[in-house]
């Protein structure tokens, strides 16, 4: 699309083009910087907008990286319903791949780890609402999808799914620190404090199964202990 194509965009597929434009810009910015370094001003001039006619299509930064963010995982599902595995496999097996799948999709778990504390913070009411409705959404697509090889309910495979977006925001910036942290943790001393980001997201979703396989159950947690690998 050129900076002047559908500058005053009024039919419903031109402004659908519009808002594709912007999110594809946004996600190519992401590739070279850390979302924090992204200014709407900046974004706008790489998009060949004024800022002013950005805001048309949405509202703030934050607005255009959480549509973004949406959008990151939907892709993700079409490319993970074929990634798991057949039946017959293990949950552990089926965390694996999740996991696997998750982190080759760096732009998805940059977006998910800015999703509590910074896509939320400046952004209308209205658009929230919209967002988070197409997001919950898109976590009981995955759900649904993860569901035959867990051996859980569809309440617990849902409670599963919603615990590993906090997992994956919590790791995600240890894993992949700054180039400060980066060079400290060369020291010997320091290995041990390297996040393994798709080892660490697994093991952590394996214990949480097996709490949630106890729980269902009835048994103690005393003395179990989750697979992994």
């Amino acid at each position: 699309m050129t900076t002047t194509e559908f500058e005053r965009a009024r039919r419903p597929e031109h402004k659908g083009q519009r808002r594709d434009a912007i999110l594809a810009v946004a996600r190519d910015m992401l590739v070279e910087a850390p979302l924090r370094d992204i200014s709407l001003r900046e974004l706008s001039r790489n998009v060949g907008l004024s800022k002013s006619n950005v805001v048309r299509y949405f509202p703030t930064r934050e607005a255009i990286f959480f549509g973004l963010l949406n959008r990151e995982l939907e892709f993700w599902l079409d490319e993970l319903a074929g990634e798991l595995p057949t039946e017959g496999a293990q949950p552990h097996e089926v965390i694996d791949r999740w996991a696997d799948s998750l982190t080759r999709r760096p732009i998805l778990c940059e977006l998910l780890a800015a999703l509590g504390g910074e896509l939320e913070r400046n952004i209308p009411a209205e658009d929230v609402r919209d967002f988070k409705l197409a997001n919950g959404a898109a976590q009981r697509r995955l759900a649904r999808l993860l569901e035959p090889g867990l051996g859980l309910d569809a309440k617990a495979v849902r409670e599963l799914v919603s615990f590993s977006i906090v997992v994956v925001a919590g790791l995600w910036p240890f894993a992949n620190p700054s180039a400060a942290v980066i060079s400290a943790l060369k020291d010997e001393r320091l290995q041990q404090t390297r996040v393994d980001f798709p080892k660490r997201l697994a093991r952590a979703l394996k214990l949480a199964h097996t709490g949630l396989v106890q729980e269902r159950s009835g048994t103690s947690g005393a003395g179990a202990s989750a697979e992994h690998s």
